[in-house]
C-alpha cells in the first residue's frame, strides 16, 4: 500500500513540474484573489478564464487554491479575464492590455449586483455558502448569544442542536466530531463537547457543517464534523476589543482580543475570565417491579417506589488565554506559533432528597450531600509552517500540536436519615472519592497541494494522532465500627488508555462546465490500547461487573474510507442560482476512554454509569443529496440523507443484581455495540431578508432511526421518528435598536427503553450601538419560559421511571463590547477578515 502511494505521488510530482514548465513560457503574469463578498471567505476552485480578444479560440485558465489565489502566465496581448464560481455572479475584466505583470487584487463575488449595497446589513444574520464538501455558516451578529458560550452559538446553526446537558448533535446524531480551526484541540476538551460551554460565543468567526467530509478530514464521527473557525485579525497596526458580561444567575465575564500586525509579523492574543453559577435540577420517580430469581421464585424489592429530588449549585471560575505570532519568512512562506491555556475551578454542592415507599406509604426519607471540587489545567502548543512554491496553488503545509490536560477532582459524600420506620437503622458510610486524570495528545500533520492543468488539483497528506489518558480513581469508605476511612478494593483502580491513529489520504478535484467533483480515499490505522490496574483478579472483576473484562487489551483496526462529493449547477444566467450536491463517505466511531472504563461512577448509590471495555468501533456509510436555490432576497437549502451503521453504540439500563446496604437495587447505564443503526432524514432551511429592517431565518430537520441488536439476552431493537425546528427573526426598531427572537422545538424521541418528551424554548435579545458604533450594548434572555427541561419515561423488566432534568435555568445577560481601531464595516460584519481556509487540513 505504501509503495503504491509513493508511486502515485511521484507520478503527480512529475506531471506537475512538466505542466509548470510548459505554462511558464509566457512573459507576463495575471494574478489575484477571489473572495465571497458577503462572508469574506476565500473561494476555492473558482474558475479564472483568460480569452485573447484577437483570437477568441485562444482560451486558457486556472482554478483558485484554498486561499482563493490564482496566477496565470500569458504572452503579451489584449485579454478578457472572466471569473466564475458555482452559485455566484460572474465578473469580467474586458480588454485588459497585458504588457507587464498585472495583479487584479481581491475580486469579490456576490449573489447579484443588486445585493452589493446590502452586504453589511445581511452579514449580521446567518449566511450560508455551499462548497464541494461542506456548508459554511457565518453565524453573524447573533444578539441572543452575547455574553454566552460557543455551545449557545452552535444551537443557532442549522442542522445542529444542543441538548439540555450541553451535548451537541448533528441532524439528531450525537456522534459528531468537533474541530477547532480544522484540528482536534484542547479548546474542544479532547472531544468533550461540554468544554465548549466555557468558551465565549464572540470567539467564533464561522461554523463549517461537514455532513459529507472529504478525505482530508479525520474519519472520526459517523454524524459528520463541526469545524469551528475562531476569529483572526489581519488589519495592519494595533486593534482589538474588550467584552464585559454580567448576568443572573450569577454570571460575570471579561475578555479581550488584541492584535498587532506589520508587514513582517502578526501578534495576536485572546484573554478571558468567567465566573458563573449554573443551578441544576433533577427529579426521578422510580417504581421497582417484582422479578423472578434463577429458581423461579418471586423476588420482592425492599422498596417498591423511590422518589428523588436533586439540586446542584455549580460555581465555576474559568480562565483562558491564547497567545501567538505569525512570522512571514518570505512572500511565499510563513511560520505561526501559538499557545492556548485554560484553567478552571469548580465547586459543586448537590443535595439529594430520597423518599422511599412501601405499599404506597412513605417509610423512609434520607438526605445525601455531595461536595465536589475540581481543578482543570490544560494547555496546547501549536506550530504551523506554510510554503507556497508559486502562485498557481502549489503548496505544502506542516503542523505540530501538543496538548496536555490535567484534572484533579475530590468528592465528599455523606448521607443521613431524616425519618425512618426502622428502630435501629444502620448508618450510611461516609465516602471520599479522589480522581486524577492526565491526558496528553500529539498531532503531526503534513498536507501537499498540486495543481494539475487548468481545472484540476491533486492533494495528499499524512496525519498522526497519539493520545494517552491515565485515570487514577480511589474510593474510600467509612468503617462504621471504627469511623476510619478504608480503601474500597473493588472500585479503586488506575486505567491507562491509549488511542493512536495514523492516516494517509489523497484526493483529486476538478471542474468542467457546470459540473465539479472531489474524489478521495483515506487509509487509517487505529490502535486502541488499555491497561486496567486493579486489586481484583479477572474472576473477581467478572463477578463484580457481570461480564468478562480484559484488563489488558491492544486492538488494531485498519480501514479504507472513500469519499465522493459532486456539485452540478442547474441555473443559467439571470440572477438566480441553483445547484445540486451529492455526497458519499464512510466513517468510524471510536469509543472514548470514559465509554471503556468499567469502573462505575459514584454520583448516586442506586444509579451508576459504567463503561464497557469490550466496546468495538462502529463503522458507517452515509449518502447525502442536497439542493440550493437563491433568489433576490431568499436562500433555500435542503437535503435528504441515509446512513447505515454497524456495531453502533447504544446506552442501555439494566439491573446489576446488586443492592445497596439498605436493600435498594443498583441500576447501571452501560454503552454496548448493537448490530445496526439505520438513519434516514431530510432537512431544509430558508433565509429571507424582505427589508433592511427585517431578517428571517428558519430551518427544519426530520429524521428516523431503526436499531437492531441485543445484550445479555435482552432485545434493544427500536424504531423512532423525530424532528427539530428553529426560527429566528431580527427587527430593527426606531432608534436603531435591534430586537432578535429565537425559537426552538425538538420533537419527542424514543429508543428501546426511554421516551423523551418534546422541548420548546425561546430566546430574546435587544442591542444598541453607541459612541460612533464603537460600543455595542446587548441585553438577552435565554430560555425565556424556563422550559429547557428533559422529561422522560424509562421502562424495563425491573423498573419504571419518570424523570425530569434541567441542566441550566433561565439566564439574563447584559453585554458591553468596546472596539478600537477597527473599521465600522468590520464591526458590523463581526470582525471578519481575510484568513486562510483550514478546509484542506488533513
Amino acid at each position: 500500500m505504501t509503495t503504491k502511494i509513493l508511486s502515485t505521488l511521484s507520478v503527480a510530482f512529475f506531471l506537475f513540474f512538466s505542466l509548470s514548465g510548459f505554462a511558464q513560457s509566457g512573459p507576463h503574469k495575471i494574478s489575484g484573489k477571489v473572495m465571497d463578498e458577503e462572508m469574506n471567505v476565500p473561494l476555492e476552485f473558482a474558475t479564472v478564464s483568460v480569452v485573447n480578444t484577437n483570437e477568441p479560440a485562444d482560451v486558457t485558465g486556472v482554478v483558485t487554491n484554498s486561499q482563493g489565489n490564482f496566477s496565470i502566465v500569458v504572452p503579451e496581448g489584449t485579454y478578457n479575464v472572466i471569473v466564475e464560481f458555482i452559485s455566484y455572479e460572474t465578473k469580467e475584466f474586458n480588454d485588459r492590455k497585458v504588457d507587464s505583470d498585472i495583479n487584479l487584487g481581491t475580486i469579490s463575488l456576490g449573489l447579484d449586483s443588486d445585493s452589493l449595497d446590502e452586504v453589511v446589513v445581511q452579514a449580521e444574520t446567518t449566511q450560508v455558502s455551499v462548497q464541494l464538501d461542506k456548508k459554511i455558516y457565518n453565524i453573524g451578529k447573533d444578539l441572543t448569544t452575547a455574553g454566552g458560550t460557543v455551545s449557545d452559538a452552535l444551537n443557532n446553526v442549522p442542522s445542529v442542536s444542543v441538548d439540555v446537558e450541553g451535548g451537541i448533535s448533528l441532524r439528531g446524531n450525537q456522534n459528531v466530531r468537533i474541530l477547532i480551526n480544522g484540528k482536534p484541540s484542547a479548546m474542544a476538551g479532547f472531544g468533550d463537547s461540554n468544554v465548549l460551554s466555557q468558551l465565549p460565543a464572540e470567539a467564533i468567526e464561522r461554523v463549517e457543517v461537514i455532513t459529507s467530509p472529504s478525505a482530508r478530514y479525520d474519519a472520526e464521527g459517523t454524524a459528520g464534523i463541526l469545524n469551528i473557525i475562531l476569529r483572526q485579525k489581519e488589519t495592519l497596526g494595533f486593534n482589538g476589543s474588550v467584552n464585559l458580561n454580567l448576568g443572573h444567575p450569577d454570571n460575570a465575564g471579561l475578555s479581550t482580543d488584541l492584535n498587532y500586525r506589520t508587514e513582517k509579523f502578526n501578534l495576536f492574543t485572546n484573554i478571558g475570565w468567567r465566573y458563573f453559577d449554573a443551578p441544576q435540577n433533577n427529579f426521578s420517580d422510580t417504581e421497582y417491579l417484582r422479578r423472578f430469581n434463577s429458581d423461579g421464585e418471586i423476588v420482592r424489592p425492599e422498596y417498591d417506589r423511590i422518589r428523588e429530588e436533586r439540586e446542584t449549585e455549580r460555581l465555576n471560575r474559568n480562565y483562558n488565554g491564547n497567545f501567538g505570532i505569525e512570522y512571514f519568512l518570505t512572500e511565499q512562506s510563513s511560520l505561526t506559533a501559538s499557545i492556548f491555556y485554560r484553567y478552571g475551578e469548580d465547586e459543586d454542592e448537590t443535595l439529594n432528597n430520597s423518599d422511599r415507599y412501601i405499599g404506597g406509604s412513605l417509610v423512609e426519607e434520607t438526605l445525601r450531600r455531595e461536595l465536589q471540587s475540581e481543578e482543570d489545567n490544560s494547555y496546547q502548543i501549536s506550530i504551523n509552517y506554510q510554503n507556497k512554491f508559486n502562485d498557481e496553488g502549489h503548496e505544502l503545509t506542516a503542523d505540530f500540536q501538543y496538548e496536555n490536560d490535567a484534572e484533579v477532582q475530590n468528592t465528599f459524600i455523606n448521607e443521613e436519615y431524616i425519618s425512618t420506620n426502622q428502630e435501629n437503622p444502620e448508618a450510611f458510610q461516609r465516602e471520599e472519592v479522589y480522581t486524577e486524570e492526565d491526558q496528553k495528545e500529539y498531532l503531526i500533520q503534513a498536507d501537499y497541494v498540486l495543481p494539475l492543468g487548468e481545472d484540476a488539483r491533486f492533494e495528499a497528506g499524512y496525519r498522526g494522532n497519539f493520545e494517552n489518558e491515565i485515570t487514577d480513581y480511589r474510593l474510600q469508605q467509612e468503617d462504621l465500627a471504627t469511623g476510619n476511612l478504608v480503601t474500597n478494593d473493588t472500585l479503586t483502580n488506575i486505567f491507562d488508555y491509549e488511542e493512536n491513529v495514523n492516516a494517509l489520504y489523497s484526493q483529486y478535484g476538478t471542474k468542467f462546465g457546470k459540473f465539479s467533483f472531489l474524489l478521495g480515499l483515506r487509509l487509517e490505522n487505529t490502535q486502541l490500547k488499555g491497561d486496567i490496574n486493579s486489586r481484583l483478579s479477572d474472576e473477581e472483576l467478572v463477578e463484580a461487573f457481570g461480564f468478562p473484562i480484559q484488563t489488558k487489551f491492544d486492538n488494531n483496526y485498519l480501514g479504507l474510507f472513500p469519499t465522493v462529493n459532486l456539485i452540478y449547477e442547474l441555473s443559467s444566467d439571470g440572477g438566480e442560482e441553483e445547484n445540486i450536491t451529492v455526497g458519499y463517505n464512510r466513517r468510524i466511531n471510536r469509543p472514548r476512554g470514559w465509554y471503556i472504563n468499567p469502573f462505575p461512577s459514584r454520583s448516586s448509590r442506586t444509579n451508576v454509569f459504567q463503561g464497557n471495555p469490550n466496546l468495538q468501533p462502529a463503522f458507517a456509510s452515509a449518502f447525502d443529496i442536497g439542493y440550493l436555490k437563491r433568489w433576490d432576497k431568499i436562500t433555500f437549502t435542503s437535503s435528504v440523507y441515509y446512513q447505515h451503521e454497524t456495531d453502533s453504540f447504544e446506552r442501555v439500563e439494566e439491573n446489576t443484581g446488586q443492592e445497596t446496604t439498605d436493600g435498594i437495587d443498583i441500576i447501571r447505564t452501560i454503552p454496548i455495540n448493537l448490530a445496526t443503526n439505520k438513519r434516514t432524514g431530510g432537512e431544509l432551511g430558508i433565509l429571507y431578508n424582505p427589508a433592511d429592517w427585517l431578517r428571517l431565518n428558519s430551518s427544519f430537520n426530520f429524521f428516523q432511526f431503526e436499531t437492531e441488536g441485543e445484550f445479555n439476552g435482552v432485545d434493544y431493537g427500536a424504531k423512532n421518528t423525530s424532528w427539530f425546528a428553529r426560527f429566528s427573526s431580527k427587527v430593527t426598531l426606531p432608534g436603531a435598536i435591534d430586537w432578535q427572537t429565537n425559537a426552538f422545538y425538538r420533537g419527542p424521541q424514543e429508543n428501546a427503553q426511554t421516551k423523551n418528551e418534546g422541548i420548546f424554548s425561546i430566546d430574546l435579545a435587544f442591542s444598541k450601538e453607541i459612541l460612533n458604533d464603537n460600543v455595542t450594548l446587548s441585553l438577552n434572555v435565554r430560555d425565556l419560559l424556563n422550559s429547557r427541561k428533559r422529561k422522560s419515561f424509562t421502562s424495563t423488566e425491573f423498573f419504571n421511571r419518570e424523570s425530569e432534568f434541567q441542566w441550566r435555568q433561565r439566564q439574563i445577560n447584559l453585554s458591553v463590547i468596546y472596539r478600537f481601531n477597527q473599521q465600522k464595516r468590520e464591526q458590523r460584519r463581526g470582525g471578519e477578515e481575510d484568513f486562510d481556509d483550514p478546509g484542506f487540513e488533513g
